[in-house]
């Protein structure tokens, strides 16, 4: 049974963090990136009709990855539990079925096999093979570089959704304004209020088709104020998302920077440590304590609530009080050949300038006090000034 669940672990390890250290791991994003790109190309070529003489190997192809894409399915089920720590293994599973990822993942294998079942659908569910495309979001996922684009559109959503409302107002107004006024000349183009929206979308959006436009001089007055104020409706959304960019990188560079002269301490996130799998929210740190920034191979990321702890990150937490001094965070396990296995804490060999801040315990962290005895397996979290 130990065995199953070490299997288990360790086959979430490498289908679910990406560690980059770990060769595994690594390999299986490589591998799952590939066949995602192999996939929809396959699906591109499909559709081509001078590509007809191929369409036995393109099958066969499309096969084999949809075999990958069900078995790490399969997988990802099987090891849900570790990706949702606080339920149990049936709602953990759940949890994963109803996720973005776990819907985009189910969506992507299913026009596969449905038409075995009801062949009748087979063009209907075609369409849904799109779907496999959203599955270059496992990238986001992956590799944080694309986490960028995510991060600042949460941010900047409440003002995106603003703007976005301003254009829905603006269009609804100039479809009523220019019904009124050209529906009289030409009753077979804006016969209601509503017709006139098509014009309206493809003027304020700079498009601009030329299949619908106003004769009258009073909707050719109208029609060049509205393209007016569709150029600024339009760059209105793209200055905000460009502002959150400039503003994610500032934040970057002054975080970096203010991290040289305050009360910072630096914890490595090793192969096997707790906090592995789980959002910034969830990971439980000692009073007086917060996650500044977490440095992950080169790049160094904003911690967002969502985010979840790798293997190799680098947390590095700030301290609520500006004491400016040098300090590190070391984790010593105490395995069952270890010397602290049975002992309290206030009975361990360590300096005067180190004190142990938490122990780690299975899914629990401890704060100890000086009667805490150390058992096996346990992780203790030691502060050095």
């Amino acid at each position: 049974m130990k065995n199953l669940e070490r299997a288990k672990k360790r086959t979430f390890e490498i289908i679910q963090i990406g560690n980059q250290t770990d060769v595994p791991s690594l390999a299986f994003d490589v591998l799952i990136v590939f066949v995602i790109l192999l996939n929809i190309v396959i699906t591109f070529c499909q559709t081509f009709a001078q590509l007809a003489r191929y369409e036995a190997l393109l099958q066969t192809v499309e096969l084999v990855t949809i075999v990958i894409f069900t078995a790490e399915y399969i997988l990802r089920l099987w090891t849900a539990r570790y990706l949702y720590p606080e339920t149990g293994h049936g709602r953990a599973m759940l949890k994963f079925v109803l996720s973005f990822y776990g819907i985009v993942d189910l969506l992507t294998i299913l026009p596969y096999f449905l038409p075995f079942v009801f062949p009748s659908g087979a063009v209907a569910f075609r369409m849904f093979r799109v779907v496999r495309i959203l599955r270059l979001f496992r990238i986001n996922a992956k590799y944080d570089a694309f986490h960028v684009i995510t991060t600042v559109l949460k941010e900047k959503r409440s003002q995106l959704v603003y703007s976005i409302f301003l254009v829905l107002v603006l269009v609804m107004a100039s479809s009523l304004c220019m019904y009124g006024l050209e529906h009289e000349a030409q009753p077979e183009h804006f016969s209601n209020a509503f017709s006139g929206i098509w014009w309206s979308v493809s003027t304020l959006l700079t498009v601009g088709y030329g299949d619908i436009y106003p004769i009258t001089v009073g909707g050719q007055a109208m029609a060049i104020v509205i393209a007016f104020l569709g150029v600024g409706m339009v760059a209105i959304p793209t200055g905000i998302i460009s502002a959150g960019f400039v503003e994610y990188y500032t934040s970057i560079k002054n975080g970096t920077a203010a991290s040289l002269d305050a009360d910072f301490v630096t914890l490595e996130i090793t192969v096997g440590h707790p906090f592995i799998g789980q959002s910034l929210e969830q990971v439980v740190l000692p009073q007086g304590l917060y996650v500044a920034t977490i440095l992950r191979d080169r790049d160094v990321l904003i911690p967002q609530g969502e985010l979840k702890v790798q293997a190799g990150d680098v947390m590095v937490l700030g301290s609520m009080c500006r004491l400016r001094i040098e300090a590190s965070l070391e984790e010593v396990v105490a395995e069952r050949e270890h010397p602290w296995v049975g002992m309290q804490v206030r009975d361990l060999d360590i300096s005067r300038r180190s004190h142990v801040i938490m122990l780690k315990r299975g899914n629990k962290n401890i704060q100890p006090k000086g009667d805490s005895q150390i058992r096996e397996n346990d992780i203790v979290l030691i502060y050095h000034r």
